[in-house]
């Protein structure tokens, strides 16, 4: 390992060679200092490309990546600028297939730019607060560039020998931290509907924002819940906090959170240092279909952009504008919807755009994420609608329920052509 001193100092065409292809991690795992630098000397270096999944740090703009073509699974947080000017190539894939094709190829890996912990007595590092590919980006990488954060928690599970790593700089800087979405009636309303369908004992899966925040909050009641996702934020802590998640039920992983990505701030990064109730998973883990099919009573929540009376779910794009991503969705909506005693939950408010258009509408403004086929339980503020069994006509009158009132007219009229058609 060659150790930078002055990660201003860092000399990536010493490093890189022009039309490399760059993994860098993302998230709140992401290498904030080696991106800057990066950023800086890119263009110098020329034809270089760089996959990130996702981003909530603000360095990448479409003026600071005009040296790097840039590319991602979706417009996740501050990504969205990029497809916005058009400066992202966006690969269509899921959270669970980023590794593997990351390892075979179809996604090209020269160098993996990394974030991680201090290494522990034994050499190894970390991988903090994101695991999802970052294992298989250094496996397959010719060269593996890292940020060693002494402010980044050391998380049981995934890590990395300190003898993969060619290059470190060594930093002290708060790592990505993303704040706790503002709740209101909308979002309360939504997770109450959700919530009837959480026991005893389930195992969640959920992501990050106000709809999941409110409804991790509803469930404070609950006794033994176990986790197992693909991201989890603060609300994890006060779930443990209240006795609601011990994880003791659970058939696989039993007593323990399994996640793939910490997404929050300080407080959840203190809570996982060194807890031994939480395990960091790569998404081969996560998001395997195989563990998956493992867990009973397993709850997965999912949101959406928008939904047709059908049941099919939009989570990427609307018209023009490309808003989302796959992520792992269709991997958690399949295992909700197969476990016993399970469900699986996609979770919208049923206007956009201050109440001006209706998520639930006739047809999709954009490509199908998740097929209705794999679609359980919608729910929006107004309701659940239970699809799974239903018949195509059956799920368009359940929708049209659940709708915002102002746009009920509109989709008895859509349904109704449902009906007579009976598909």
């Amino acid at each position: 390992m060659t150790i930078v001193r002055d990660p201003a100092a860092l000399d990536w065409s010493e490093i890189l060679r022009p039309g490399d292809h760059l993994v860098i991690g993302q998230a709140c795992g992401e290498p904030t200092t080696l991106v800057e630098t990066l950023l800086a000397q890119a263009a110098q270096i020329g034809a270089l490309s760089a996959f990130v999944a996702t981003s909530f740090s603000g360095v990448f703009t479409p003026e600071s990546t005009a040296g790097l073509r840039m590319r991602s699974m979706g417009a996740i947080g501050a990504l969205r600028s990029l497809t916005a000017a058009h400066a992202l190539d966006v690969i269509s894939c899921h959270v669970g297939q980023v590794g593997p094709m990351i390892e075979s190829g179809a996604l090209p890996c020269d160098c993996a730019v990394i974030q991680v912990a201090p290494a522990d007595r034994d050499g190894d590092h970390s991988l903090g607060l994101i695991a999802d590919h970052v294992a298989a980006a250094v496996r397959t990488a010719r060269v593996v560039v890292a940020e060693i954060n002494d402010q980044v928690p050391r998380v049981p599970g995934a890590s990395i020998a300190g003898s993969e790593i060619d290059y470190a700089v060594r930093v002290s800087r708060p790592p990505v931290t993303v704040a706790p979405a503002r709740i209101g009636p909308v979002d309360e309303a939504i997770a109450a509907h959700a919530a009837a369908y959480i026991g005893d004992g389930a195992v969640l899966q959920t992501g990050i924002g106000a709809v999941p925040d409110a409804l991790l909050r509803a469930l404070t009641d609950r006794r033994d819940l176990g986790v197992h996702s693909g991201m989890i934020g603060d609300g994890l802590v006060d779930l443990v906090a209240s006795g609601a998640v011990t994880n003791a039920r659970k058939r696989i992983d039993t007593g323990v959170s399994v996640t793939g990505a910490l997404i929050g701030s300080r407080r959840l990064y203190d809570f996982a240092d060194r807890n031994p109730a939480i395990r960091l998973c790569p998404a081969t883990y996560t998001h395997d279909p195989a563990v998956l099919a493992r867990i009973d009573d397993l709850i997965t929540i999912n949101s959406a952009m928008q939904i047709d009376l059908t049941g099919q779910v939009n989570a990427e794009q609307h018209g023009s504008s490309y808003l989302g991503g796959t992520g792992g969705q269709v991997d958690f909506v399949r295992a909700g919807a197969r476990s016993r005693g399970g469900h699986a939950i996609i979770a919208l408010p049923a206007t956009a755009k201050g109440g001006t258009v209706s998520r639930i509408s006739a047809a999709l403004a954009g490509p199908v994420t998740t097929a209705r086929s794999e679609v359980d339980i919608v729910v929006t503020e107004y309701g659940a609608a239970e699809l799974a069994g239903r018949t195509l006509a059956e799920r368009a009158r359940r929708l049209t329920e659940i709708a915002h009132p102002d746009f009920r007219a509109d989709l008895e009229q859509a349904a109704a052509q449902i009906m007579k058609r009976g598909f």
